[in-house]
């Protein structure tokens, strides 16, 4: 027996997902044992506003021949190389109940976030990135129009798989609802119906008393490390108003979430003096029939890296066979990204 009272930066215990209904397992004690490994910075971007050979560049041709118009802002065109296609064949439902398949419809685009090829959104004006935010938006209404779900996302670096390094995002849109949004739509209900209240907005009010993951805050928009976080450095963004997509949003929001988008992706790049690599991506209500009212926008960033610019977090082991497993606590990632300047390190040097 032990009279040691618990603490959550001390022991390791499990925290929640409402939004998944799933845990990650927290070891903050972990973080005491010696670290051998590197601490470096990154190497600084040395690419130029203009490559000859990107297919992403303007007036350059991509792989399908095609040739990108002389934009100056931003471009979307159909993925050359598309994980969902419009005229899929329809098809049965598999040979055995162990081995169903569907057939699947959908159209999977990509967005270059600016002609520029060494600038990525953190770099980008408040502006630039609401003329981005213009663009999903855009997107979503004329896709959700055919589609049940909009997917807006970006992979960011090459340790992300990302395999061009022009800044851009994808959206893909599709005839079902993927897994992650499955679990989202389950839960987000669920509480709806037992709360009579909205899950994230909930969840919102906690933070703000709490005070302790909150990485950024205006008028629209709160960005927290999430209380149940899997990533080192996870944040989780949320307008304070009841949105169901970013359509939704007015040029005055849409204006304030520019300027969260800018102030916390330039923290990320300033963690470790490197362009910082992440998934980043919207999840919004689905679009089809039926009352959404449970749902509220919001948007997911998973970042891997951990402890230096090249030393990054990998799913292995337990974390493949039992549950995710994270060894600095939400609140210690939210104090380190809160001690960052609000200044990129390429400006300030």
């Amino acid at each position: 027996m032990t009279d040691m009272a618990f603490n959550f930066n001390e022991h390791p215990h499990r925290r929640y997902n409402p939004l998944s209904g799933e845990y990650v397992l927290v070891s903050p004690q972990r973080t005491k044992r010696p670290w051998l490994g590197q601490m470096e910075k990154g190497v600084p971007s040395s690419r130029p506003q203009y490559d000859p050979e990107c297919y992403l560049c303007p007036g350059n041709g991509r792989a399908s021949g095609e040739i990108n118009p002389d934009y100056a802002s931003t471009l979307v065109f159909e993925n050359d190389f598309a994980a969902l296609l419009a005229d899929t064949p329809a098809n049965g439902s598999g040979v055995d109940q162990l081995m169903q398949a569907q057939s699947v419809k959908g159209t999977c685009r990509v967005i270059c976030y600016s002609p520029r090829h060494d600038l990525t959104l953190s770099e980008m004006t408040p502006e630039a990135i609401k003329g981005v935010i213009d663009v999903w938006s855009s997107q979503y209404e004329e896709l959700g129009r055919q589609y049940r779900w909009v997917q807006v996302f970006e992979n960011k670096g090459a340790v992300m798989g990302c395999s061009n390094p022009h800044p851009h995002g994808q959206i893909w849109a599709s005839d079902f609802l993927p897994n992650e949004l499955l679990k989202e739509e389950r839960q987000q209900k669920y509480y709806y119906t037992e709360n009579k209240s909205v899950l994230l907005l909930d969840y919102l009010t906690l933070e703000k008393k709490e005070k302790t993951r909150i990485i950024y805050e205006n008028q629209d928009w709160l960005g927290v490390v999430p209380f149940w976080a899997v990533w080192p450095f996870e944040i989780l963004l949320i307008p304070k108003q009841h949105f169901l997509r970013l359509p939704d949003l007015s040029g005055t929001k849409r204006r304030s979430l520019a300027e969260a988008l800018k102030s916390i992706l330039v923290r990320y790049d300033n963690l470790f003096e490197t362009e910082f690599p992440y998934s980043m991506g919207w999840h919004a209500a689905p679009f089809e029939e039926g009352n959404h009212s449970h749902w509220q926008l919001h948007a997911h960033f998973y970042p891997p890296l951990l402890r230096s610019a090249t030393v990054k977090k990998f799913m292995v082991g337990y974390e493949m066979l039992a549950e995710p497993q994270r060894d600095i606590t939400a609140e210690q990632a939210a104090e380190r990204l809160n001690s960052l300047s609000e200044i990129h390190y390429k400006a300030s040097t």
